[in-house]
């Protein structure tokens, strides 16, 4: 049995409607972090550039995988804090003259005072070592958020000859299309931006150490975007310094390279 399409006619603003395309807005880049035991520090969750915009989940899995070798780094601290205990102890009861108590709390702190003396001598051999490796880390994950950036750039930069073309043309199809892939490229940019903070929180965490190393400290820049064209070229730079700077230093502690 044949058959026959009917064309059902529509409004002219409902054709209208129909012909522009759909633009599915990306979700923003969230946060995720944790505060540490000690200072009221906090640590963020890492946006893994390389895997899309993350969420809740993927952001949580990123902040567990940092909490394993902190909760492994405190083992020298708590270690000190087991030695202040009796330390205090003792110094109050040699204040005192309380013989009974010096005699309590003295084998407490002998005894705790060595796995602190442990501790410490490994950590001043450790530290160049690990602050030479932090420094080369964060040089390669600022470089993965450059190549982003600059790809996130190149994009938007052709999408904006395009747009201004079609703006000329009165083509609002095309216009309509070429907007939405530049909020696409804006929310990639975004999302590449929204990596930089927890490196620069890094990078001023181990500013203490830097002493300990022997290395002078590394200002760590500021950087602000409006998300203009231009703004975005200027942190591509910055951060293409800071890493190069960042290499350098770390090749020139003993042992790098």
């Amino acid at each position: 049995m044949a058959t026959k399409t009917l064309e059902i006619p529509l409004p002219p603003h409902v054709k209208a409607r129909i012909a522009q395309p759909v633009c599915i807005p990306m979700p923003k880049p969230g946060k995720v972090s944790i505060t540490l035991p000690f200072g009221g520090a906090t640590i963020q969750a890492f946006n893994d550039i390389t895997k899309g915009i993350p969420d809740d989940c993927s952001l949580s899995f990123s902040l567990a995988m940092q909490i394993g070798p902190v909760l492994a780094n405190m083992k020298c601290l708590i270690e000190a804090l087991r030695v202040v205990e009796p330390l205090v102890t003792l110094i109050t009861a040699l204040g005192k003259a309380d013989l009974v108590a010096i005699g309590q709390a003295l084998p407490k702190f002998v005894d705790a005072v060595p796995p602190l003396v442990e501790c410490i001598t490994k950590f001043f051999l450790g530290v160049p070592l690990f602050l030479r490796d932090l420094l080369l880390l964060l040089a390669k994950l600022l470089r993965c958020v450059v190549a982003s950036l600059k790809s996130a750039l190149n994009v938007m930069s052709g999408l904006q000859l395009q747009i201004r073309s079609a703006e000329a043309e009165g083509n609002t199809a095309l216009l309509a299309a070429l907007e939405c892939a530049q909020q696409q490229a804006q929310a990639s940019a975004d999302h590449a931006m929204s990596a930089i903070d927890p490196l620069l929180v890094l990078l001023s965490l181990a500013e203490p150490l830097f002493g300990l190393a022997g290395v002078d400290p590394i200002q760590t820049p500021q950087l602000a975007s409006d998300g203009s064209l231009e703004s975005l070229q200027a942190v591509v730079d910055v951060l293409g310094t800071l890493a190069t700077t960042l290499q350098t230093v770390a090749e020139a502690i003993p042992g790098g390279g």
